[in-house]
């Protein structure tokens, strides 16, 4: 089922909702790129638009920064780090410098001598996507503890995280919060609440159960309607696969296919929590069932909807179910929209052409699925992506990330362990600025694609 209008601005426009006031809660930005939401061809141009502000120095992109600028910084980091490739300090600089005195950080923040709003100008996914990507590029263990500390005093009763402090939880920020401590190599499910619920509590509230239409069951909801209904999201679910495997954006490649994914277990007496007492595994491969179903259904991409428009190929969000499911063990399963992101028909190229955030998703997809980003439906996404930002401190000569892994979707025999890592468009009425992003506004909602 699509994602909603509100799951993709929330990615994108997380921004948009400090730039704007508050009430933009209610429409959460996190990583839209198509959500990582398909953003229209205006938005995915690299061009910086007449008479633009001057883009600072260590950024990635040449669009306007105000509602993506930590966001896509860190996805391309994270990319960078799937292939070996070592960011520029000045780069890295600039994404350190964003972080607020408190340990958080904003969607963009143009002078880093003013004091950031705590209540407003702060966001749990752009601090979540920061440390993921500052625990990458190593070095930086000052910043990514003072990120992490300011996560878990904004923890909500229920475990969860919500856009900004005080807002309620929702399954797209806590999935990347999630994939913050794991990257920190910090157990998410001992981050507990004063309630004593963790994040992984928090998650399964928003999974549809044995109560739901066969359908449905096992995909996650965004946030309830207001008779406190949850309607299948594909970004929350593919959010919430990953998660729920305690797993953040950069995710390796599994040397071997593969189990198929288990949907949830039901029978005529179950009731809604099937999935909550099956654990965490449970939570996981009903999800990527969902997914695996939807995509298989779907011309094996997910879609997004404006309101009042027809759905369209949801690039970010497909990006992020990628990754969910090789991150599962389902590398069989895909396949299909891996693919589908290489066909030149998919017009998925041409979406994150320029586009750090969403070049850095479609890195991230190739890399856990298998494949070779720089050699991706016959486009180098590596130079890419490169080419949006700083000149790189360092390129590997053989690919090779940290762990091991070669760039190209195979791991060698050094570590067999796979490591944890998914701009989204962003349309905000009279303000939307998309970014394509399951991890933009990160697709995500408030700032992921």
């Amino acid at each position: 089922m699509a994602p909603s209008f509100a799951v993709h601005a929330r990615r994108g426009a997380v921004a948009l909702a400090c730039a704007v006031a508050v009430g933009a809660a209610a429409a959460p930005l996190a990583n839209a790129a198509g959500t990582d939401e398909a953003p229209s061809a205006a938005a995915s141009s690299s061009a910086p638009a007449p008479g633009a502000q001057k883009l600072p120095k260590g950024l990635y992109g040449a669009k306007d920064p105000k509602f993506d600028a930590v966001w896509r910084q860190s996805l391309a980091f994270l990319a960078q780090d799937a292939v070996g490739v070592t960011p520029a300090t000045e780069a890295i600089d600039w994404l350190t410098q964003q972080q607020c005195a408190d340990g958080g950080f904003p969607a963009f923040r143009p002078d880093t001598r003013k004091a950031c709003d705590p209540k407003k100008g702060e966001f749990s996914d752009a601090t979540g996507a920061a440390v993921q990507a500052l625990a990458a590029v190593e070095g930086r263990g000052a910043d990514v503890a003072k990120g992490l500390d300011w996560l878990t005093r904004h923890q909500n009763k229920d475990g969860g995280w919500g856009m900004n402090p005080g807002s309620p939880s929702d399954p797209n920020s806590t999935a990347v919060v999630i994939g913050a401590f794991a990257a920190a190599d910090k157990d998410p499910g001992k981050v507990t609440a004063r309630s004593g619920k963790n994040p992984y509590d928090a998650l399964r509230n928003f999974q549809l159960g044995c109560d739901a239409k066969q359908d449905e069951r096992g995909a996650f909801g965004y946030l309830p309607d207001k008779d406190g209904k949850l309607s299948p999201n594909g970004l929350a679910t593919a959010d919430g696969a990953l998660a729920a495997q305690g797993r953040g954006f950069l995710v390796a490649p599994a040397k071997r296919s593969d189990a198929e994914p288990k949907p949830l277990a039901c029978d005529d007496g179950a009731k809604g929590d099937a999935a909550k007492a099956a654990g965490r595994q449970g939570t996981a491969d009903a999800a990527a069932a969902y997914l695996a179903a939807t995509l298989t259904a779907g011309d094996q991409h997910l879609t997004s909807a404006m309101p009042g428009a027809e759905p369209q190929p949801d690039y970010g969000s497909t990006a992020d179910a990628v990754i969910a499911l090789a991150a599962g063990g389902h590398k069989d399963a895909a396949q299909g929209p891996l693919k589908w992101l290489q066909a030149s028909k998919s017009g998925a190229l041409t979406w994150a052409k320029g586009d750090p955030g969403a070049l850095g998703k479609l890195v991230l997809a190739a890399h856990a699925g298998g494949a070779d980003p720089r050699a991706f439906g016959g486009t180098d996404l590596v130079e890419q992506l490169n080419a949006t930002g700083p000149t790189p401190a360092a390129v590997s000569s053989d690919g090779e990330g940290k762990d091991g892994e070669d760039g190209k979707g195979e791991k060698d025999d050094k570590d067999d362990d796979g490591g944890g890592t998914g701009v989204w468009w962003v349309v905000g009425v009279g303000l939307v600025a998309g970014i394509g992003i399951g991890f933009l506004l990160s697709g995500r909602k408030k700032q992921r694609l």
